[in-house]
């Protein structure tokens, strides 16, 4: 090649282009930021809303049926989710990943916008925000201390959070457990029957007398002053004074009826930390923001805050992410580092000179700094799909200095006398072809990344471009620095002669012995063949299939949900209860029980449980398994195990999400209880549950409507009357006090809140006779409701959760809960659908097989014009298929599923395998264009080749056998992809060792009895 005789003659040139390359690469490196994952995070936008006082039923309605026709309209959604409970709710709007959020929440918030006119009078305005309610916090805090949970409350949320959301990346940081300041005006339901008063008359004069409006302005010449009605209550004691109304000129004062108390908000969660209250506060970042740079941001301004805090308080950091991520990316350096001094040290073995190594070994390093470059332009992170392009190209990059250096030192091998310039020069024109070929196939395989969707691409993308980036360096450096170097530091070997290279080792003699049998037997190795490649379909019986392998994130997360109709108290006490029996399991540091803020219900709760790191315990199965046995006496609670996943936010909630749809709420019931039964008969499955909260226990006004129609008494009256005093939860007025709003609140007396019978006592405003009780037209009843609604696609949903069974894959667990929806043949309309996980594996299994379908037609387009041959790419794509069962193989033989990495390593493992035929077929056409003989010309061409194809074999599993140990953090799931390709690399090396040469003789064979024939034929006719 010329660059390469270029770069001979002028050293110095090839050293700066490499190193103009490498300085660029170093100082990217400085920028790059680190994560865990390519940036993955679907644009979801939630709405919440408020209907106060209103059942689910009247929220889906009113509320969530328009809602869902305007936001349905928007493009690219890929989930539309609303959950419902009293009174409000949300609704989750999840985009392709190919959405951009900030286009995606313009979108939602303009249809939003429209619905409104469709909805109630009495709705809060709807708040639309970009970010998903559900998602998983980077970094979980305690704030705890010797006061009251009202102190805690207040500085978690005035202090501690303001502080924390001020931290760039920071998208919020949520409280819970604690108790916020309110004023209470309690009521005596007697005192108001007896002065006559209706609650909406207690209401009304509280929001009238705490007012301050400004009002207008006066002006004279040239002065301006303003005017302002300086009407809200000073202290909270002035609320009692406060006027409701005057009978016979006597004014009826809040004291009369009640009294305002500085309170708190009704107790409705709760936290623990190491055993003591506290308030928890959980930090989430902003959509796809650096998840280490946020950590450690929010972990440098949590000590700046516990020096703002008052004495006796502390802040403490329960978990964070960025550990686990430094660690995993520690890791992958460490692995990059091992395999890089393996693979040169493969060079060493095969060749036995330090000349050797040193100069094929600066293809590692270079290749390595350069590609952080395009990373660096890319806006790639280090994370664990880069690093492990990065280390896996190790073993690859230094292939082509070796095939190259290889060749050189062939020719000095064979002729002594040569001028070592002369060598590296020829040398690397007779190999560049084949160099070529091996690179670019190997690249091509990544373009039809392009061609792929969802997460699939995010992960293959910046895996597939960070690798072909550095193979093409390394190309570069094989035709420039390492010809460059070889002229100057390798030596003229001393011997004598042999033809077509050195003397043959009894490694060659022995292999050179099989393939001439071969060549006598080739229906044999057809054979072989066959039997190789149908093994695949047996084999691929015996292999699960998973979406990402489970990694041990020295976590687990335990969900309780006690029966409808529990008290918080309840809830709290068995939680703890629970808490304190799992503390005692070896290998727990530390159990952080609190209640589930997702929907802010009683019922719910879950406990954090914090692992000693992996070395100084046992299996997380086996923690988990010994969670579920002490569990397994609080079955009524639906306890469910946890495992935190990569992935983050609901798909790590529960690997195994369905949800059964239908048209009518009323009749999903029925069939979701029956298809849970049968789910919990499964094997295949554990921790099953689902969403049904349909029985929860109500006091039922029922109202006559006729009588109150006669009586003037309107409905939305007694709705109004009943709500304020039993519920206690809308905020009438406000209290200002140093610059702060506290809500100001109206219920009854605690002692007659919870007396059923005393409802019945309520007076409310009629049209005709003035005020009567309520049990004049109402009667109340028990009776049971869903505390909660959730709908999916526009339809009512009961969504089902739940984990694999131990030594059971995400496949296997799906496919029993298909096989149970297929039993119970649902009715018209209705049907069930995967959402989380097992959808990511179905689009994944999608995706990667249209990638190696693509990858191997391109892979035969650059081999046809690179060999000028439309036949030559068929010998060598056909090692291709046989190599996939030998990958299957190592699978199964080491206890691993079919998941993402080793689809990925499949997908690697076709671009590698056929290197070997490149190199084989290259040298057997240069020899029979020479004019050898066939089978001479096989025979000599592949012992020639034998060496650089096991050196170059050997140095990329040298390379990854660091990752495919599994040693350090995160390397469990990383080291699908090495067993992959190493598993399916060495054993299939002897039979493409065998096939690509057999084949080579049937072809070549073939077209020279062909052009005989012809030859004959124009005799004859010439005749």
């Amino acid at each position: 090649m010329r660059l390469s005789e270029i770069c001979v003659q002028r050293p110095v040139f090839a050293f700066m282009l490499i190193m103009f390359l490498v300085v660029m690469g170093v100082f990217s490196f400085v920028d790059l930021g680190v994560d865990l994952f390519p940036k993955t995070d679907p644009a979801s936008v939630y709405v919440r809303f408020r209907l106060p006082g209103a059942s689910p039923e009247e929220v889906v309605s009113q509320v969530v049926m328009p809602l869902e026709e305007s936001v349905s309209a928007v493009s690219g959604i890929d989930e539309l989710r609303a959950v419902i409970s009293e009174g409000g709710g949300f609704v989750i709007v999840t985009f392709t990943l190919e959405k951009d959020i900030n286009e995606a929440v313009n979108e939602v918030r303009e249809k939003v916008a429209g619905a409104v006119r469709q909805m109630p009078q009495t709705m809060q305005p709807p708040i639309v925000q970009k970010a998903d309610p559900d998602s998983e916090p980077v970094v979980s805090l305690a704030l705890s201390g010797n006061v009251t949970v009202r102190e805690l409350t207040e500085v978690a949320d005035k202090v501690v959070r303001r502080n924390l959301e001020t931290v760039d990346g920071v998208a919020a940081a949520d409280p819970s457990g604690g108790r916020r300041r309110q004023v209470n005006i309690l009521l005596d339901i007697n005192k108001m029957n007896g002065y006559s008063l209706t609650a909406q008359e207690v209401e009304r004069a509280i929001r009238s007398e705490n007012i301050e409006t400004p009002g207008g302005r006066i002006v004279r010449g040239p002065q301006e002053m303003g005017v302002r009605t300086m009407g809200r209550v000073e202290n909270i004691a002035q609320f009692n004074n406060i006027i409701i109304k005057n009978v016979s000129g006597v004014p009826i004062r809040v004291r009369d009826v009640g009294y305002a108390e500085d309170g708190m908000a009704e107790r409705r969660s709760f936290s623990y930390y190491k055993g003591e209250p506290s308030v928890s506060i959980e930090v989430r970042r902003q959509t796809g923001q650096n998840t280490v740079k946020v950590v450690d941001a929010v972990i440098a301004r949590v000590a700046q805050v516990n020096k703002q805090l008052p004495p006796g308080l502390k802040l403490s950091v329960v978990k964070e992410s960025a550990t686990y991520i430094k660690k995993s990316v520690e890791s992958l350096e460490e692995h990059l580092v091992l395999g890089s001094l393996l693979a040169s040290l493969i060079i060493w073995l095969f060749i036995r000179d330090w000349r050797t190594v040193l100069i094929s070994s600066i293809a590692i390093p270079t290749s390595i700094i350069t590609t952080f470059t395009i990373m660096r332009a890319l806006d790639y992170t280090l994370n664990s799909m880069t690093l492990l392009a990065l280390t896996l190209a190790v073993g690859i990059v230094i292939d082509d200095a070796i095939i190259v250096l290889e060749n050189i030192y062939r020719f000095l091998e064979r002729d002594p006398d040569i001028d070592p310039k002369v060598a590296a020069v020829e040398a690397t024109k007779e190999i560049s072809m084949a160099v070529v070929a091996t690179t670019i196939s190997l690249v091509i395989i990544f373009v039809p990344i392009a061609f792929v969707t969802g997460y699939a691409k995010r992960y293959l993308g910046q895996f597939g471009w960070t690798m072909s980036f550095s193979i093409l360096v390394s190309m570069l450096v094989a035709f420039t620095l390492t010809p460059t170097l070889s002229a100057r530091v390798l030596k003229r070997k001393k011997g004598g002669p042999s033809t077509h290279g050195h003397q043959p080792t009894a490694i060659e003699k022995g292999y050179v012995r099989i393939l001439s049998w071969s060549l006598n037997h080739r229906l044999v190795i057809v054979a072989v063949c066959a039997l190789t490649f149908g093994s695949t379909f047996i084999l691929a019986k015996f292999i699960g299939r998973d979406w990402m392998p489970q990694e041990d994130q020295s976590e687990l997360q335990l969900m309780l949900e006690s029966p409808e109709g529990s008290s918080l108290e309840l809830t709290e006490r068995v939680t703890m209860e629970i808490a304190r029996k799992i503390e005692k399991i070896p290998g727990v540091i530390a159990v952080v029980p609190g209640t589930m803020g997702f929907l802010d219900r009683v019922q719910q709760s879950r406990a954090t449980i914090l692992l000693a790191p992996p070395s100084e315990r046992g299996p997380l199965n086996e923690i988990a398994g010994k969670i579920r046995a002490i569990t397994r006496d609080y079955a009524y609670l639906r306890p469910a195990v946890s495992f935190p996943n990569v992935l983050g936010g609901r798909d790590s909630f529960s690997p195994i999400r369905a949800s059964l749809n239908g048209p009518e709420f009323a009749k999903l019931v029925p069939i979701a209880r029956e298809m849970l039964q049968k789910l919990m008969k499964q094997p295949e499955l554990a921790d099953i549950r689902a969403n049904l909260n349909f029985n929860n226990p109500e006091l039922q006004v029922s109202i006559d409507r006729q009588l109150a129609s006669d009586l003037g008494v309107r409905v939305a009256d007694v709705a109004s009357a009943v709500r304020l005093l039993m519920s206690g939860e809308d905020e009438i007025s406000t209290y200002k006090e140093l610059g702060e709003q506290y809500p100001v609140t109206v219920r009854l007396m605690g002692g007659q809140r919870d007396d059923p019978q005393v409802l019945s006592r309520l007076l409310v405003p009629s049209a005709k006779v003035g005020l009567i009780r309520l049990d004049s037209i109402a009667k109340l009843e028990r009776g049971v409701g869903p505390s909660r609604i959730d709908r999916i696609a526009r339809q009512y949903g009961i969504g089902f959760y739940g984990n694999p069974a131990p030594g059971v894959t995400l496949g296997a667990a799906a496919a029993a809960v298909q096989s149970v929806v297929d039993e119970m043949d649902l009715p018209m309309g209705h049907s069930v659908l995967f959402s989380g996980q097992v959808k990511i594996l179905e689009e994944t299994t999608t995706n990667m097989i249209l990638a190696i379908g693509l990858a191997s037609i391109f892979m035969y387009m650059v081999l046809a014009a690179q060999f000028e041959s439309l036949v030559h790419p068929f010998i060598i794509l056909l090692t291709l298929p046989l190599s996939i069962p030998f990958a299957l193989l190592s699978l199964i033989a080491t206890g691993r599923s079919l998941n993402l990495f080793s689809a990925l390593g499949i997908l690697l493992l076709l671009g590698i395998v056929k290197k070997n035929g490149i190199l084989q077929i290259d040298c057997m056409n240069r020899l029979l264009g020479e004019g050898m003989p066939l089978r001479e010309a096989i025979l000599e061409a592949n012992r020639i080749r034998l060496r650089p194809i096991l050196m170059t074999t050997f140095s990329i599993i040298a390379g990854l056998i660091p990752t495919a140990l599994a040693m350090g953090t995160g390397a469990a799931t990383r080291s699908a992809i090495a067993v992959t390709i190493i598993g399916g690399q060495t054993l299939c090396l002897v039979l493409t060792l065998l096939v690509v040469p057999v084949t080579y003789s049937y072809v070549e064979g073939a077209r020279a009895w062909l052009s005989q024939r012809r030859r004959v034929e124009a005799t004859a006719a010439g005749d």
